[in-house]
């Protein structure tokens, strides 16, 4: 039953998943506004508002969210919207440091949540939708002070940054044509970081480049490295070891972002340390995290028009007669929602399972012939020609669109079970060593399910949909669940 409950006090984007330490919880809210509470209780023990300026919210994508915070040594790390990294005291929510993360003159926020590294917090950002060019940084999270940073696409030939990244541009750079620096190039992680304490690694997911298509950023064409891909650097150094490239020139809005998920496989009797992987574009990877090897990758959601299979001799998609854009609309799935977004995913050691809010999404999707390229404006360029075809395959998009909780094998690339929804639009997934799987459904629902069969074990309405994902702790010997 309900053991508390806080008004958060907005109607806008909220999408944090909170953190427990030590009895209290601290949620991120809409404009990064960030709360502790006695997470016993829901006594507020107090709040820190950074004051991101309101007219920020233009350049951001998509709405004023933050997705969560971090702790380290009696500090929280809270991800301003407007750009600003901020550690505050973890009693008392007084301000310790901040630092701007942003570099001048770029469309660029935070929107996901931090990740410990060690003793560094590890941050990207959003703006590859409005003509930036995509980072990671690292901090010291004692004093705020910046250790290295990676650039995730390459500036501008001949001009080296004097970052980690600079040994690997040059690769990088022979993947793309034209002069794509000159409209950012994108590649932007707006969410989802992972750290490997005992190989030392952050891995982090990249997204779609900017502009969006490439005939515009890239018109000779090229894989146009980093972008859709994982890259693993050095946790200390930002030293790169490897990538995987998920999508070779991106350019569907299938920015690969989503969560990179840890865990242990045993797979053809070896125990391998993979990275396993469920982003937009409908296809579940396995990849060994020491190396980088593709290990499997099949679709996860059904009915995808964009790709037919992913070539495990070359780690590339194999993509349908539709999937290259043209003026011409065509109903292509998934659609920019994906088959995942960035929604957490959990994994269960014990039943083996994967648990994802899965969707079946389409778009009705063409280009532009021209973009009109300005720096914080949409680098989309999507067509808009031939309406009474756009007309019909809207409304066929919005008949076929389905949405479930999936319980998937990533061993053996299929499904488990799954429990439909009226829709997509479901939140994330947290599973427990008690069988248990819980998530908020598009139903307005918190819900509980068995996490081996995904039997409905407990429902209450919370006249919302909490997109996040929830989170379980215990105080005094008992286990409470928050979302």
């Amino acid at each position: 039953g309900l053991a508390w409950f806080a008004d958060l006090g907005t109607m806008r984007g909220v999408e944090g998943t909170p953190l427990v330490v030590d009895g209290v919880l601290y949620n991120i809210s809409a404009w990064s506004v960030t709360t502790a509470y006695n997470a016993a209780t829901g006594e507020k023990l107090w709040q820190y508002d950074p004051k991101v300026a309101p007219e920020y919210s233009r350049i951001t994508c998509c709405g004023t969210v933050s997705r969560g915070v971090s702790a380290w040594n009696g500090k929280i790390i809270i991800p301003a919207l407007d750009g600003r990294l901020i550690a505050v005291d973890a009693k008392t929510g007084a301000e310790i440091w901040q630092t701007d993360t942003k570099i001048e003159g770029q469309p660029l926020s935070i929107t996901g949540a931090p990740r410990m590294a060690g003793n560094l917090v590890v941050i990207g950002n959003s703006g590859g939708d409005v003509g930036s060019r995509g980072y990671m940084s690292a901090y010291n999270a004692d004093t705020g002070e910046k250790v290295w940073r990676f650039f995730i696409v390459p500036g501008e030939p001949g001009k080296p940054d004097g970052e980690a990244s600079d040994p690997v541009m040059a690769m990088a750079a022979a993947t793309w044509t034209g002069e794509w620096w000159k409209m950012g190039g994108g590649g932007n992680n707006w969410d989802g970081i992972a750290y490997d304490p005992d190989l030392n690694l952050v891995y982090f997911p990249t997204g779609n480049g900017s502009p969006h298509h490439m005939k515009f950023r890239s018109p000779e064409g090229g894989d146009n490295l980093f972008l859709c891909s994982i890259v693993a650097v050095d946790a200390a150094t930002g030293e790169y070891k490897w990538h995987y490239q998920e999508i070779p020139s991106e350019q569907w809005d299938y920015d690969c972002t989503s969560q990179p998920l840890l865990g242990e496989l045993t797979l053809n009797g070896v125990e391998r340390k993979v990275i396993m992987h469920a982003p937009k574009q409908a296809y579940f990877y396995v990849i060994d995290r020491e190396t980088g090897e593709l290990l499997s990758a099949e679709h996860y959601v059904p009915n995808t028009t964009w790709s037919t299979h992913v070539d495990m001799a070359t780690g590339r998609p194999v993509l349908s007669n539709i999937a290259y854009p043209t003026s011409e609309p065509v109903l292509l799935s998934p659609g920019f929602g994906g088959g995942h977004s960035w929604n957490p995913i959990s994994f269960n050691p014990q039943t083996g399972l994967v648990y994802i809010p899965a969707q079946e999404t389409y778009q009705v999707y063409s280009v532009a012939d021209e973009l009109n390229f300005k720096l914080g404006a949409s680098t989309w360029a999507g067509g808009r020609g031939n309406p009474e075809l756009r007309k019909t395959l809207n409304q066929q998009m919005q008949d076929n669109e389905k949405g479930y909780l999936l319980a998937w094998d990533p061993v053996q690339q299929k499904e488990a079970w799954r429990v439909p929804h009226p829709h997509s639009g479901n939140g994330g997934t947290m599973t427990t060593a008690g069988n248990l799987v819980v998530q908020s459904s598009i139903r307005k629902t918190l819900s509980i399910y068995s996490a081996d069969k995904g039997e409905l074990l407990w429902e209450m309405p919370i006249d919302s949909v909490a997109p996040g994902g929830p989170v379980t702790y215990e105080v005094d010997g008992k286990q409470y669940i928050a979302i």
